[in-house]
């Protein structure tokens, strides 16, 4: 025993024998290796596709999905392969899916990333109509450092002269919900959580009178009077969550600033020949 423990130990110890088994056990771990890359190279996967052509803008359902096989190495980059990561999302502005195409993450996109998205938020009024979306221009500073948020409640003020050219301030409009505050691409600009964007809407809704009385105000803004958007300082109480016109004198003044064009008037205040009659086309303002 004690001759081969000794001839074994010699073994061993010899640098060539030591070489040469460290050469075989390096062979032996990049044989499995490759192996298993090959193996994994080669391996047939599930991946989802489009069952059909997918419109930008529109929500994925499960029947817009199928899966096909393919080698785990034919695979692109940025495809999606959880249903959960697919179906009850959208395609992008912009980005169609054709039918058989693979699912990539940077055409996907949740509901709240899609511009317009406010709008599935408008309510209807007792008689069911629905409520007129309002694009209010705005930027940084006068949503004071763009600290008006989506859910925030503001009134309008007018700030103007009248016929006696006496100054005039008030509160025209009250208890308008800000559905969303977007960009100027229709980008929420709260949606990123590491850089708020810069604000260029107020979007909220307006029943149909209101949703005029605003417009005319906001066209006149600037020559004619100063309008004015100013947060709630907290929630308004549900009792008193109706939108109003605060002072009618204000309604009448910038009423009486514009008119009305008839709908069937035709340009240049030429005869209409479907109802007989000569209308006025041109914007009038008065001083």
């Amino acid at each position: 025993m004690n001759n081969l423990a000794i001839s074994l130990k010699k073994f061993f110890t010899n640098k060539n024998t030591v070489t040469i088994i460290g050469v075989i056990v390096i062979l032996v771990i990049l044989y499995f290796l490759y192996t298993n890359t090959v193996d994994k190279a080669t391996e047939m996967i599930q991946v989802p596709v489009a069952s059909r052509t997918i419109n930008p803008q529109t929500q994925i359902t499960a029947e817009d999905v199928t899966y096909i096989e393919v080698a785990n190495a034919a695979k692109p980059d940025k495809v999606l392969m959880n249903d959960g990561d697919i179906i009850g999302k959208y395609t992008g502005v912009g980005a169609t899916i054709p039918e058989g195409s693979m699912f990539y993450s940077d055409v996907i996109v949740v509901k709240e990333d899609l511009p317009g998205n406010w709008l599935t938020l408008l309510e209807k009024d007792a008689l069911g109509n629905l409520q007129i979306p309002y694009y209010f221009s705005v930027n940084t500073t006068t949503t004071y450092g763009n600290s008006i948020q989506p859910d925030d409640y503001v009134d309008f003020y007018v700030r103007a002269y009248n016929e006696q050219d006496v100054l005039m301030f008030g509160k025209m409009l009250s208890n308008i919900k800000v559905l969303a505050v977007t960009d100027s691409s229709g980008k929420d600009v709260f949606r990123s959580t590491q850089e708020i964007g810069e604000p260029a809407f107020l979007n909220f809704g307006l029943s149909s009178e209101l949703h005029d009385v605003l417009k005319k105000a906001e066209y006149l803004n600037g020559t004619e009077i100063e309008l004015i958007v100013v947060p709630h300082g907290g929630a308004v109480p549900e009792e008193n969550l109706e939108v109003n016109v605060s002072s009618e004198y204000l309604r009448d003044f910038i009423q009486n600033k514009t008119f009305e064009i008839p709908q069937n008037s035709t340009a240049n205040g030429q005869k209409d020949n479907n109802k007989n009659q000569t209308t006025q086309t041109t914007p009038a303002t008065n001083n």
